[in-house]
């Protein structure tokens, strides 16, 4: 399986609420959100391993998806990007928020896992639905 490939189906996972086979294709060291800097939004945090990218995933329930579209995808060498659009609730105070183009950076290992992933997005515009009055 390509690593673009791992990707769809990673995504395909995602839609039936399938964490369990997500986290077959992590490495088990893999950096969950690599580069980013600690926020109060739970499902933005820097994560270690795949305990640590389960709790990404714990954290997400706060989250209701209306709509989850991957509209782009591209594969170079160890590295596989996507654009997504969502629209979604904070089911905690009903605030929506909406992205077009948030980037999804995957790198992969030689074993074809996912070693570091990352989401490039706004963050500021999730603050505000997170911290919105309910």
């Amino acid at each position: 399986m390509s690593n673009l490939e791992t990707v769809q189906t990673i995504y395909n996972a995602f839609s039936r609420g399938d964490v369990e086979t997500i986290l077959t294709f992590l490495a088990e060291d893999v950096d969950w959100e690599y580069g980013g800097t600690s926020t109060d939004i739970p499902w933005l945090q820097p994560r270690q391993g795949r305990q640590g990218a389960a709790g990404f995933f714990a954290a997400l329930a706060a989250v209701e998806f209306r709509s989850f579209v991957v509209k782009t995808i591209a594969e170079a060498g160890d590295v596989v990007i996507d654009l997504c659009d969502y629209d979604a609730v904070i089911r905690a105070n009903g605030a929506e928020v909406s992205e077009q183009d948030e980037v999804h950076i995957w790198h992969f290992n030689a074993e074809g896992l996912v070693q570091r992933f990352r989401h490039k997005a706004d963050t500021h515009l999730q603050w505000l639905a997170y911290h919105a009055e309910a």
